[in-house]
């Protein structure tokens, strides 16, 4: 199983321009798209009033099966984060992160829907991956909050539960992870609560959020067998099947966005460069002006 890398998910596909506005380079349009739809739900059963911003194309699929009128929104939702978060985002991040919260907010609101710490996971690494390289560790900070918040849950339990699974992970083995089932401890009761869910017994929702973060313990207990995970797999009664497709996507995503990540890299040397022979340019222009000028002067 390939490592989770260090990755920009907000290099793909959209125009890098900053706060001004001015155009910028601009990603093949099919990486954009692959990274959009990698955390789309396949299914959402909700309130028909949910829908009453525009959404992708592929939203037509779905099909509204109840109405509950107490449900906020999707545009409830972006109305809140833009509330909570007023500064101006780049629109190399603003589009992915606009996208996400449309998405989460349709998995937030499923009638199956219930908040773990394996979610929470997943959407922390791939918020972290996403908002690498923005310009301000506190705005980021800062966006991630409005963005949970925005969702009427909690942030800093987002971040206090993805922490605490990233160090029992690191102290797990092959063989310890797939055993919590048989053991005590705060993670394990975690699990054994996600397994009682997802195997009847109470309400759980798969997502690609959860696959997610599935990975990233069997990277942190440094476990590459295939067999681990199914085994993982079924201690949680999740579908390997669904995890396995899930994850072949977000390692597919992965290799696109270094590619994505390169261009944007060289885009931003070549404009560098040019930005300095330029000024070069209009330092020596200056400099011919004012010698023509002084030889001028001379000759009266």
């Amino acid at each position: 199983m390939a490592a989770i890398s260090s990755l920009s998910l907000s290099s793909v596909g959209q125009q890098a321009a900053g706060r001004g506005g001015r155009p910028g380079f601009r990603f093949p349009e099919c990486v954009a798209a692959a990274c959009l739809d990698v955390f789309r739900p396949r299914s959402i059963f909700c309130a028909p009033d949910l829908l009453r911003v525009s959404m992708p194309a592929s939203s037509s699929r779905f099909r509204c099966m109840a109405t509950a009128n107490d449900l906020p929104t999707v545009a409830e939702t972006k109305k809140g984060f833009l509330k909570s978060y007023k500064k101006p985002i780049p629109s190399v991040y603003n589009t992915v992160l606009q996208e996400l919260i449309v998405q989460q907010h349709l998995m937030r609101y499923k009638k199956t829907y219930k908040y773990d710490a394996v979610f929470a996971l997943g959407f922390v690494t791939v918020y972290d991956q996403l908002m690498e390289g923005y310009p301000s560790n506190e705005d980021r900070d800062l966006i991630f909050k409005a963005y949970i918040e925005a969702l009427k849950e909690d942030p800093e339990q987002y971040r206090n539960d993805a922490q605490k699974l990233e160090e029992w992970a690191r102290s797990q083995n092959a063989a310890s992870l797939v055993e919590f089932p048989s053991r005590e401890g705060e993670v394990e009761a975690i699990l054994k609560d996600i397994s009682d869910r997802a195997g009847g017994k109470g309400s759980f929702s798969y997502s690609r959020f959860f696959a997610v973060g599935l990975f990233r313990l069997l990277e942190l207990a440094n476990v590459t067998e295939p067999s681990v995970l199914e085994k993982l797999c079924g201690a949680l009664n999740v579908s390997k099947r669904s995890v396995d497709r899930d994850l072949d996507v977000y390692r597919n995503l992965l290799s696109k966005l270094v590619q994505a990540k390169e261009l944007l890299k060289e885009y931003v040397e070549r404009e560098k460069k040019k930005r300095d022979e330029r000024s070069e340019s209009q330092k020596a222009n200056e400099a011919v002006k004012q010698c023509t000028g002084e030889f001028q002067y001379a000759e009266r």
